[in-house]
């Protein structure tokens, strides 16, 4: 069990180093506040936005090779370790300093997201997925992300970092459930990896992609990648908890826990998006301080 959880930590470190590469050229660039599917494809061709892009491959990658050795309430809680890591990251590639109140939010984000996430069963078995449950769920996550989407203009700012994010995470916790049904099945019989589960997960990581560069937009980085890191893990284990039989907490003590654990990681997002260390270069909503910040070449604060 220890070569998963090692590959988890280096998986979290990746992702966090990719995602705060990339909310470098997210917040630059040209579009709306949010922003459609060619906003990626202009991403692409942003050689730091790529090497971020690789970086958050290479994490997800080592993510994936620890889920198929070990159970999802293992292997997502491990992930939250990225959150310091994004937050001290972002700021040393934006000149930003990074404030105490952020390190405490984020360590209280950590915190209550291992410690819910602790007490679920740990499981092992290998997991199984119907065709109808994998539709439903991927209908659901791309339902619920595309009706955010389209009425995130409206909002402020911060509410729009954090909705973008929980229904991008939402996506990335569908695709890691179906991910994790995938690479177990796939260590007794790699033709498992030829099925209707491939394609759904590929299509809900891909938007929820999107959804999360949008957030990224914001320049609520932290917030949106606290949500992200709450959002993900909790959609993972519910998905093993509910449908792939690997459990959840019994007695009232342990339901409890999780409550007030909930409680903790939920306050410290809310004390990031309400942070004041939002990038000065991301274009300005609707009830934002102004309007002549609406476009990448906004005059920075």
């Amino acid at each position: 069990m220890l070569l998963p959880i090692l590959l988890a930590v280096a998986g979290a470190f990746t992702l966090a180093l990719g995602s705060a590469l990339q909310e470098r050229d997210a917040v630059r660039a040209p579009g709306h506040q949010v922003a459609r599917g060619g906003f990626l494809l202009h991403l692409l061709r942003q050689p730091r936005w790529m090497v971020g892009s690789a970086a958050a491959v290479l994490g997800s990658l080592l993510h994936l090779v620890a889920l198929s050795s070990a159970p999802l309430t293992i292997i997502q809680p491990i992930g939250v370790t990225g959150l310091l890591f994004a937050i001290v990251l972002s700021a040393v590639f934006t000149g930003r300093g990074v404030g105490l109140s952020q390190i405490i939010a984020g360590t209280a984000v950590m915190a209550g997201l291992v410690g819910v996430l602790s007490l679920f069963p740990h499981a092992a078995d290998t997991p199984t997925m119907t065709t109808g449950a994998a539709l439903l769920l991927t209908g659901t996550a791309l339902g619920a992300g595309a009706l955010v989407h389209l009425t995130a203009h409206w909002m402020h700012s911060s509410a729009r970092a954090i909705l973008l994010a929980l229904a991008g995470g939402a996506a990335m916790g569908t695709t890691s459930g179906l991910a994790r049904v995938i690479t177990a099945n796939a260590h007794t019989d790699w033709a498992s990896v030829i099925s209707w589960l491939t394609p759904l997960a590929v299509v809900t990581g891909v938007f929820g992609a999107l959804l999360m560069q949008n957030a990224y937009r914001t320049g609520h980085f932290s917030a949106a990648y606290a949500t992200l890191l709450i959002t993900d893990p909790v959609v993972g284990v519910a998905i093993g908890a509910l449908l792939l039989g690997e459990g959840a907490p019994k007695t009232p003590s342990a339901q409890l826990g999780a409550l007030a654990f909930t409680v903790l990681a939920i306050a410290g997002t809310i004390a990031l998006a309400q942070a004041r260390h939002r990038n000065p270069e991301a274009p300005q909503g609707p009830q934002g301080p102004g309007h002549a910040g609406t476009g990448p070449h906004a005059p920075t604060r």
